[in-house]
């Protein structure tokens, strides 16, 4: 389970002198996201992305916004896969750069930058997801997460690649959705994080391997990415685990090969 503390207790001076920092340091990005809406190829904004992500993850910690910091972690991960494959067909790395902006703005408390903040070419990029229903199907993927910086990043990807899912964010609503939900024969992929309110993330499978035994499958989310943790997850019957902060890109690229597109 992630708390936010509010920002730090600081002199008021020195608090000021970090949100103007932080300022520029959104300008820089929202600049460097123009650029990859320009060109997703482009390997100096690439690697600048990746070394400004890494900038604002220490710094807004440091300063107690803790969900800007995870938000720049699992943004980072991302900068560096890309990186890493510059030239790889993958999602419209402009829109997620720009969406990271608008989100990170608004996790430091600051209005986003006037410029380079959103196009429509973005909001393309994620629609509204397909609605889930009798007539719609089952989802194809369900989240449980109670950090909101990487449930939006997940939502995102899952927007813009299509997929049917649902988010939850508190373990106890999750449970009972879950047990309630008529598959219809199919076996949806469950984002399950381990440490949630109201119901830790073990209760919740080992109450569905009772009750709904095969009935979804079960990959965890956790910060805990030590050996012992994820044997113990393998061991409860997941199918993999997750360590964050995660990739947006390696994990839409698990999530595909897990759902079977």
């Amino acid at each position: 389970m992630s708390v936010d503390p509010t920002p730090a207790e600081l002199p008021p001076g020195l608090l000021a002198e970090y949100r103007e920092s932080a300022g520029t340091q959104l300008q820089v990005l929202a600049g460097l996201a123009d650029r990859l809406v320009a060109a997703g190829n482009d390997a100096e904004a690439l690697d600048l992305l990746r070394q400004e992500t890494h900038k604002i993850r220490g710094s807004a910690g440091s300063y107690g916004f803790w969900q800007a910091s995870r938000l720049a972690a699992g943004m980072e991960e991302t900068a560096k896969d890309w990186v890493a494959r510059p030239n790889d067909a993958d999602l419209d790395r402009g829109s997620v750069a720009q969406w990271f902006v608008a989100q990170l703005a608004d996790a430091l408390q600051l209005e986003p930058p006037a410029a380079g903040e959103r196009s429509p070419r973005a909001t393309e990029a994620a629609p509204a997801p397909p609605p889930v229903g009798p007539r719609a199907g089952v989802p194809e993927v369900i989240v449980v997460e109670d950090d909101p910086a990487l449930a939006g990043l997940l939502e995102y990807g899952l927007r813009a690649r299509g997929y049917r899912f649902v988010t939850f964010r508190n373990g106890r609503d999750a449970l009972d959705a879950l047990l309630a939900l008529d598959v219809a024969g199919q076996h949806p992929l469950l984002l399950l994080d381990v440490d949630l309110p109201a119901l830790d993330g073990y209760s919740i499978l080992e109450t569905l391997t009772r009750e709904r035994p095969g009935q979804y499958r079960v990959v965890f989310t956790t910060v805990h990415g030590d050996e012992s943790e994820q044997l113990r997850g393998l061991e409860a019957g997941a199918l993999d685990y997750l360590v964050k902060p995660m990739s947006l890109r390696v994990a839409l690229e698990k999530i595909r090969r897990w759902v079977g597109r």
